[in-house]
């Protein structure tokens, strides 16, 4: 049987799934134009997008570097069918929840995840699965909403009595700590506003530090 809360999510995104991209237009352009702003990509790597909705991200990321390995996970089948013809071939997508990730360890050399952490209902055991299928020189990009605004600070609470898919929203200390929490290092995190209302912030972080990263990869060999 399905948690009531992760069914709450299921049904709200299988309702949106059909007009997601277009009511949404505005904000998903510049949540993706933001993550790729903090995305360090060298072609031929690979990369997950956990929370992938509709695959604007990765098709923006296909463009921008061809040569990226592609995956997705995403909760909702609505939104996968739609990222599923957008994307065809380009990138490989799997139904799963981010606290349990459906793809092996240490398999990517990105993690990112834009608009979703406010979804998740164990955020540092979601952080944990990141790290775990990140490989030792990976990092992890997440842009969300953050609290620290007064705008998202009112809309999260009144998500929280209306919407019973929306988790939480975080503040830039409360996200920088989660991370480190999950054993991230590295630990980066921008706040600014797209628009008089949305407020978000970008988190950027490492596996391991550089001399750490190197050394598992020295023992791989």
């Amino acid at each position: 049987m399905i948690p009531a809360d992760i069914d709450a999510i299921l049904r709200e995104y299988g309702r949106l799934a059909s007009h997601y991209d277009r009511r949404w237009q505005f904000y998903i352009k510049r949540t993706a134009g933001e993550t790729l702003k903090r995305l360090d990509i060298t072609p031929g790597e690979s990369l997950l997008d956990v929370g992938c909705g509709t695959g604007v991200l990765l098709e923006a990321i296909a463009r921008s570097v061809p040569d990226t390995v592609l995956s997705g996970a995403d909760p909702s089948d609505d939104m996968l069918e739609i990222a599923h013809k957008r994307l065809g071939q380009v990138a490989h997508l799997k139904q799963g929840q981010a606290e349990s990730l459906p793809f092996p360890d240490a398999a990517f050399d990105i993690v990112v995840s834009t608009s979703a952490f406010h979804y998740f209902r164990n955020p540092l055991c979601a952080l944990k699965e990141m790290a775990r299928v990140l490989r030792p020189t990976g990092h992890v990009v997440i842009t969300d909403w953050c609290d620290d605004y007064i705008s998202c600070r009112l809309c999260n609470l009144w998500l929280h009595f209306f919407d019973r898919a929306h988790f939480r929203t975080y503040g830039q200390k409360e996200c920088r700590a989660l991370i480190k929490q999950a054993g991230f290092t590295d630990v980066r995190v921008d706040r600014y506003k797209i628009n008089w209302l949305w407020g978000l912030m970008t988190a950027t972080a490492r596996k391991y530090s550089t001399l750490i990263a190197l050394h598992h990869d020295m023992e791989g060999i």
